[in-house]
């Protein structure tokens, strides 16, 4: 069968669009084709600096042809239905229609659209223009006269269906004033000439001749299994980097690999200085020696094969490399001259957010929070406090403000150079760790309680000013900062609350906002924000006095305060009353948290827990990140045997009884068993055995043992099994009924002490 080639030829692609550019042109183009009744076999998009490529398999020659029949109004409808139907049909008159009958609406109109198949060529050349016109390019251009956007100029576009065996013809389409034809070329400098292409394997074939790899993972390959020969020669290995391994075979054609060097005094600087300047302005890879040590060299990717070995290509690369060196010498020696603690003041020229104040803002909060935190985590609070105050000091660095990526790595550094102790210097690097799900998690005390304070710091100050994650966007990366928090803790196995934390971090904010937002203060020791909005001159609401730490103090009298909503309330500060909307800390707290429970619930299901099993132990009140973690796995074990699974029939049979009685009888069973009237042998025995587990599962629970807890429950089956056995439920008498179903509830109860079994599918 026929394929497509297509080849859209332009200036130099950037290397972070290629990958994604090559699946977008081959997701449009298919989907148009599947639009257009052209079902292929396959699909391959491919992607080099100066070209997109498409090929598809299997199409036929022609559409195929369709018949459709389009339902109508009723016989006798309105002439404006019926006109409507007429021109969505395309039919001239109801003559051209035909009448079927439906024994319960009667007659209507149906159309009978037959559609002739269309040449695939012929599809093919309104299906591509429109492609081009409307691809989704991150970032695009115009240039010349036209209003054509692309990535780069675009230069030619190859256009050619047919099959191996016969000419292939060219789809007439243009786009900017550009013709497609079967014309190609090949690597800018090795081979510029035009190339004649027919079909895919031929263009393959004729861009390899003209020293053009077309397939960026090959490309990948190529620079990988090369630069791990050239250092293996030398007795080095290659420092792996995905990310620019991605990026510099997305800036080569034709890939040639060769080691340069630089002067081994630059070894002085932190190794990840040294990688991060290479990386950065040279794009090549670090090498290690055999003892794990940085290595005074580098591999280099050239796009050419240089007639001189490559030696005008290596000094270039190695005089450049030596100039961003010194120049982070420069920075790093300056940076050591500065104490960490002088940079504080110019945090304060730092804005961290236009609603939440400057950087050396969000500081004071972070050493206050984490103080708070430091006793919770066994940390020593004056040396969590001192590297919660440095911990953003070396935003303010050279180094960090030339290399943002460095930024808690090279404050580690500063922090070891200038004396602080360990555990410090420490948390300045890992208190922004994890960022993401293979990198580690800080251990120690000091570390842990900074780390968990910035996060908390962090997502705090953007829920007061409802900044959330909406869908796919999440600007501020909150979601990371939340999988952060129960890495940390689950991890270090920290039984900790969470609704206190955040009630912690959410005071500290709102304290801390700048003038415009009231401060709220409740009897009951709770603490909302209110967002002034307009003025009013009724008697106020609220009774008012004001503390020498507030801007406003406002006790409300006459309404709860765990809702948001507006409010008024009469200020003592100034004559006028003030009406604003008022955020508690509850409703701001009982979202966080709902929130944690998301990620959780995303982090347990990536490590394989059912999603079932995460619903049953979470609840909305949930807030022990570790014991939600510790009674998933536990269910998830008892679940596991065979006295689970039956407990687990029991327990449905039982919740379905008592739903179904509850629902008839208009009142719940609260489990309160009448010794005296059990009558048989085996409820009897269920009525001991939930007692003894019942009181044997809350002090389980009580010292966070879920899997002994869980252990308990399984003794349950067989009592359950042989009381639905041998017992109805619904006995004649009511009052062996009644207590029978307190029974069940009592059963309902003990088992929710550790899960909500109602929540398990299967």
């Amino acid at each position: 069968m026929p394929e497509l080639l297509l080849e859209l030829f332009s200036e130099e692609i950037p290397a972070r669009f290629q990958r994604r550019a090559a699946e977008d042109l081959k997701k449009a183009v298919t989907n148009a084709l599947v639009d257009a009744g052209l079902v292929y076999e396959g699909a391959r998009a491919f992607a080099t600096p100066r070209r997109l490529a498409l090929t598809v398999s299997g199409l036929p020659v022609r559409s195929p042809d369709t018949r459709e029949e389009k339902k109508g109004p009723k016989v006798g409808a309105p002439q404006p239905a019926i006109d409507g139907f007429l021109r969505s049909a395309g039919l001239s008159s109801l003559e051209e229609a035909k009448v079927e009958s439906d024994p319960k609406k009667g007659d209507f109109y149906v159309a009978v659209i037959n559609k002739p198949g269309a040449d695939a060529v012929e599809l093919l050349s309104g299906i591509l223009p429109k492609i081009l016109t409307d691809f989704p390019w991150a970032k695009s251009m115009r240039w010349g006269s036209g209003n054509f956007n692309w990535v780069r100029p675009l230069r030619a576009i190859t256009a050619t269906f047919g099959t191996d065996n016969d000419e292939p013809v060219v789809v007439p389409f243009a786009s900017n004033q550009i013709e497609a034809g079967q014309t190609t070329f090949g690597h800018r400098f090795l081979a510029p000439a035009a190339i004649r292409v027919k079909r895919f394997d031929d263009y393959v074939t004729a861009l390899e001749r003209a020293k053009v790899v077309l397939d960026i993972d090959r490309r990948k390959d190529i620079i990988r299994g090369d630069a791990d020969q050239l250092a293996f020669a030398q007795g080095l290995t290659v420092i792996h980097d995905e990310g620019l391994l991605e990026e510099v075979a997305g800036l080569v054609e034709w890939p040639n690999v060769m080691v340069g060097s630089f002067d081994p005094e630059f070894l002085k600087l932190p190794e990840e200085v040294i990688i991060a300047t290479i990386r950065a302005n040279q794009k090549c890879f670090c090498l290690r020696d055999a003892s794990g040590k940085l290595a005074p060299n580098f591999i280099i990717t050239a796009n050419t094969i240089p007639s001189d070995g490559g030696a005008v290509v290596v000094a270039g690369n190695e005089r450049v490399i030596r100039a961003r060196l010194s120049d982070a010498a420069f920075f790093y020696q300056g940076d050591l001259a500065i104490p960490l603690e002088h940079g504080l003041p110019k945090l304060e020229d730092m804005v961290f957010h236009a609603k939440l104040g400057t950087q050396f803002a969000m500081v004071e909060r972070l050493v206050k929070l984490a103080a708070e935190i430091a006793p919770l985590v066994g940390a020593d609070v004056e040396k969590t406090k001192r590297a919660a105050m440095l911990a953003k000091a070396d935003l303010v660095t050279g180094m960090v403000g030339e290399f943002p990526e460095l930024q808690g790595l090279m404050g580690r550094y500063y922090a070891t150079a200038q004396g602080e102790p360990a555990e410090i210097a420490n948390a300045l690097e890992l208190h922004y760790k994890p960022v993401g799900p293979s990198d580690r998690v800080p251990t120690e005390p000091v570390s842990i309680a900074v780390a968990l304070a910035d996060k908390l710091n962090v997502l705090s100050s953007f829920w007061s000013i409802d900044e959330k994650p909406t869908g796919s966007r999440d600007p501020f990366a909150l979601r990371r900062a939340a999988l952060g928090v129960i890495r940390i803790v689950t991890e270090n196995g920290l039984s900790l609350s969470l609704t206190d934390l955040l009630r912690k971090a959410y005071h500290l904010t709102i304290l801390g906002m700048q003038r415009g937002n009231l401060l709220v203060y409740f009897d009951d020791g709770d603490v909302g924000l209110v967002t002034i909005t307009a003025a009013f001159t009724e008697d106020g609401r609220f009774k008012t006095s004001v503390p020498d730490s507030a801007d406003f103090y406002v006790v409300r009298d006459d309404e709860k305060h765990d809702t948001s909503g507006t409010v008024g309330f009469k200020s003592s500060v100034a004559d006028a009353d003030v009406i604003g909307t008022f955020v508690s800390t509850v409703s701001i707290c009982s979202g966080l948290l709902a929130f944690f429970h998301d990620r959780l619930k995303v982090s347990l299901r990536d490590a394989g827990a059912r999603h079932d099993l995460v619903d049953a132990v979470i609840s909305a009140e949930s807030n022990d990140i570790l014991q939600i973690t510790q009674r998933a796995e536990a269910l998830s074990s008892l679940l596991s045997s065979d006295d689970g699974k039956n407990l687990l029939a029991g327990y449905r049979r039982a919740a379905n009884i008592l739903a179904a009685e509850e629902k008839k009888d208009g009142k719940s069973y609260a489990g309160a068993v009448d010794q005296a009237a059990l009558k048989l042998a085996e409820e009897e025995a269920l009525a001991f055995a939930v007692d003894a587990v019942h009181a044997s599962v809350a002090s389980h629970v009580g010292k966070d043992d879920y899997k002994g807890a869980m252990g308990e429950l399984a003794t349950l089956r067989a009592p359950v099994d042989a009381f639905f056995t041998a017992v109805l439920v619904n006995d004649a008498d009511p009052a062996v009924r009644t207590n029978r179903l307190n029974l069940l509830a009592r059963l309902r109860d003990t088992m929710h002490l550790v899960a909500d079994f109602g929540k398990v599918a299967g």
